[in-house]
């Protein structure tokens, strides 16, 4: 069978010009660390009246800037607010806010693609310390451990996107 210049097209874009395989991308945590965190523990303060049914949501806000004056480095920080209210009565339990930052060296990675690197890849590498965090600090404040299910920082990414575009042609975000 004779090759056609489609056919040869995936191999001459997947190798660069001197025969070698393109770099792929890099991303390496040089640092990881609470910037600010608060736990209140509600129930508590109020004092303890009956059974709680908790009800637990979390918020995520993700953001990533170039570190001034360092070549390849950003810096990525997650705010993670954690609401735990009773389902019957509505009063909050506890409240939880944590601000994570990391610092990460970022290499082989294009404009275009740098924007979703950070906040898709850099969250996912600092999601386990979050968890062990927010775990640590329910479990300390007075309540079972607190295990966060697992988050789609990919679907977080384009629900941001989404947001982003609708605010720019002057909808609300949510509606359609």
């Amino acid at each position: 069978m004779a090759e056609t210049e489609n056919d040869t097209q995936p191999q001459q874009s997947a190798t660069q010009a001197n025969g070698e395989a393109p770099a792929m991308p890099q991303i390496r945590p040089l640092a990881q660390y609470i910037k600010d965190m608060s736990f209140e523990n509600a129930l508590a303060q109020r004092g303890l009246t009956g059974q709680a049914q908790p009800e637990v949501s979390v918020q995520v806000a993700l953001d990533a800037k170039k570190r001034e004056g360092q070549e390849g480095q950003y810096e990525v920080t997650g705010k993670f607010t954690v609401r735990s209210k009773n389902k019957d009565s509505e009063d909050i339990l506890f409240l939880l806010e944590l601000e994570y930052g990391g610092i990460f060296h970022v290499s082989n990675v294009t404009d275009q693609q740098l924007h979703p690197f950070l906040l898709i890849e850099a969250p996912r590498l600092m999601f386990p310390y979050v968890r062990r965090i927010v775990s640590d600090v329910t479990h300390d404040g007075g309540f079972p451990p607190l295990n966060l299910e697992p988050i789609d920082f990919v679907k977080l990414y384009r629900q941001g996107l989404a947001q982003r575009a609708q605010a720019q042609q002057g909808q609300p975000a949510g509606t359609a």
